[in-house]
């Protein structure tokens, strides 16, 4: 009898610590690096103030990382003799930006607590500190995340939603992540800010036309042509481009998404009555952004003794 007690407490006391060790916490880093929050957000700040399109560049880097293997910073492992880099697959490659400024942000943090601090968690609080700086919501970034030391090129290539996914192939690919429906859309809101490449939304101006505004197509092909110009960008949001608020969903309701995927929220499906909702209340966008950015930043993370602390983003240690 003594024996089967001493057993179940020690099943309690394992249960309990690798419960312990899957949990993310906003304090996770309070006793062993206090300024690391700090010292991350004034690289964000920076980066953002010499290239407002960062904020953007750094929300989309963090989707992009969380949707592959989970919010591990897999997203920044560049190829190796044992590594096949996520960033050559086609959603990110010539697309994803901000691998240099999360690079800085290490830096600086490794100067204050060496070794400490993960890729992983500097992408997911420079995710947050992107979207203060262009005016949008601020939440709590759970922490402790650890960085992987593998990458998935294949995953990246099918994961990843895409430029001309219908509606129930955006709602399928969020869900397979566990986002519902309002949350794909809260996160789509993304695209009040940013640019998108002329490849991206040429198609989208030349052979949709019953679906786009014609004023707004019209101005749209003035830099974009039916060939060529592929990589010349364009405002995702022509009216406050750098400015994070709930004008995106307006464009849509006026048929002035520039990607399809965008315009699908609003063309006479599920996603209706939520584009509107978002379109006449800024702040009831907001919140869901951060609610949903937050249930994201939850997507398979590596804790406790999972992965490793990456002394370098790039690189494994």
């Amino acid at each position: 009898m003594a024996l089967f007690g001493l057993s179940f407490i020690l099943l309690i006391l394992v249960s309990s610590t690798l419960s312990s060790e899957a949990q993310l916490s906003s304090t996770y880093y309070d006793k062993t690096c206090p300024n690391a929050l700090a010292t991350i957000r004034t690289s964000i700040r920076t980066a953002v103030s010499r290239d407002p399109r960062m904020a953007a560049s750094l929300i989309r880097l963090h989707f992009h990382d969380c949707f592959v293997q989970g919010c591990d910073a897999s997203i920044l492992l560049e190829d190796s003799s044992s590594i096949t880099s996520e960033q050559n697959a086609g959603p990110n490659k010539n697309s994803v930006r901000g691998y240099s400024v999360i690079q800085d942000a290490k830096t600086q943090v490794e100067k204050v607590c060496p070794e400490v601090v993960s890729c992983a968690d500097i992408v997911a609080v420079a995710a947050r500190d992107a979207s203060v700086a262009a005016a949008g919501p601020s939440w709590t970034v759970k922490l402790g995340r650890r960085d992987s030391t593998t990458a998935s090129f294949n995953q990246a290539e099918n994961d990843i939603p895409r430029f001309r996914d219908g509606l129930d192939v955006l709602i399928s690919r969020f869900a397979s992540k566990g986002l519902n429906a309002r949350e794909m859309v809260a996160l789509s809101g993304a695209h009040t800010i940013g640019q998108a490449q002329c490849f991206t939304f040429r198609e989208r101006l030349y052979s949709n036309e019953s679906d786009i505004d014609a004023g707004f197509a019209s101005m749209r092909k003035g830099s974009c042509p039916k060939s060529g110009n592929d990589s010349v960008l364009a405002p995702l949001d022509l009216v406050t481009p750098t400015l994070f608020d709930n004008n995106y969903f307006k464009n849509l309701i006026q048929k002035k998404g520039l990607l399809e995927s965008d315009q699908v929220l609003f063309s006479g499906g599920s996603t209706e009555s939520i584009v509107k909702e978002y379109s006449e209340s800024s702040s009831t966008f907001k919140d869901d952004f951060a609610s949903a950015m937050i249930k994201m930043g939850d997507i398979s993370p590596l804790t406790g003794s999972q992965g490793q602390i990456r002394k370098f983003c790039s690189v494994v240690n």
